[in-house]
């Protein structure tokens, strides 16, 4: 009985030490990834920043690497140069460079409307009161290149503003903008969620110019539905590699679901205390703004990315040229199978 008892004591002895190492050994056995953000406190890319905070990378089998930037050109420029695997970006980029003969492609999108609002500057708000008042004027962006450019070219062109004569700079998404704003180093700009409720806080007399952030403002905009934040790479690296890519669109396809199964205090609770900064309430509003953005599935829906290239050829000569098909820019082949496995879609 001795002997009995001393053996059952090492073998459960070494049962816990074998869980103990294969903890880390689990870990190292996820598959890295580098995510390249553009600006990881804007809530049009929450989606990402929460599938991490909910442990969904890892639970699809992935040791994700979130790395922050100021603007999505900027996090595409990181892909390009091979410092970062995959984009969460706006999907636009990726037909903007096909029209250059760069196959990128999505694999999920997260944002089914983009989102973008055009605001006037506080001090600027007896000088700009329509669109055509930004003639000569200085009008921010997140980076030039970006989602938000190519949005603030698009409007301009709509009315009648040629955008060589508008002084683009770029003041990034967060504190940065509402800082640009508030001193006057702009005039207006592209905006997005939790920086436009924030500065509308603090401004009650703000001026919106444009809002894409539901669905009626949306389309009247762009004619139709237009998709925004998306995870997105080289069509090369999503051949290659359809395990990460599946997983990718598991772990956000998961998040998904979890955003519109939950409150919006239940979401801020998740993210990082950075993110959500030093104004929870303010910040609490604009994500409860913001959730009807989020897509429930993470499809693209082939009339929104035809309305993507339409803007685009509207506003670029050379896509127009390029003949593109937008096709070729996204796949709904691995949040199809991710819909399947959850149940449902």
């Amino acid at each position: 009985m001795r002997f009995s008892f001393c053996r059952r004591a090492v073998v459960f002895g070494a049962l816990i030490l074998g869980l103990a190492l294969a903890g880390p050994a689990a870990a190292q056995n996820k598959t890295p990834i580098k995510i390249a953000i553009g600006g990881a406190s804007c809530l049009c890319y929450l989606p990402t920043v929460l599938a991490k905070q909910l442990g969904m990378y890892e639970k699809y089998g992935l040791d994700a690497e979130l790395i922050n930037f100021k603007g999505g050109s900027v996090a595409l420029t990181a892909v390009l140069g091979g410092s970062a695997d995959v984009v969460s970006g706006y999907y636009d980029h990726t037909v903007n460079l096909k029209a250059k003969n760069k196959d990128m492609k999505s694999v999920v999108v997260y944002d089914q409307f983009p989102g973008l609002v055009l605001v006037v500057s506080p001090k600027a708000t007896s000088q700009v009161k329509d669109v055509k008042d930004l003639a000569g004027k200085k009008v921010g962006v997140s980076a030039p290149g970006s989602s938000t450019d190519f949005f603030l070219k698009y409007i301009l062109r709509k009315n009648g503003v040629d955008p060589a004569k508008v002084a683009v700079i770029g003041v990034g998404l967060d504190d940065t903008a509402v800082a640009a704003q508030e001193q006057g180093q702009v005039d207006a700009a592209v905006m997005l969620d939790p920086a436009v409720t924030l500065l509308q806080g603090k401004h009650k007399d703000l001026r919106i110019l444009v809002d894409t952030r539901t669905e009626k403002d949306t389309l009247a905009v762009f004619g139709g539905r237009y998709p925004g934040g998306a995870i997105y790479a080289m069509s090369d690296w999503v051949s290659k590699n359809p395990k990460q890519s599946q997983a990718l669109a598991d772990a956000l396809v998961d998040t998904l679901r979890w955003i519109h199964s939950h409150s919006a205090e239940d979401i801020m609770a998740k993210m990082p205390k950075e993110n959500v900064g030093p104004n929870p309430d303010l910040y609490l509003a604009a994500l409860k703004n913001t959730i009807p953005m989020y897509s429930k599935d993470g499809k693209l829906d082939h009339k929104g990315a035809q309305a993507v290239l339409d803007v685009f050829s509207q506003s670029v000569p050379d896509i127009a040229k390029a003949k593109v098909d937008v096709s070729t820019t996204y796949t709904n082949e691995f949040v199809e199978k991710a819909n399947q496995r959850l149940g449902g879609g």
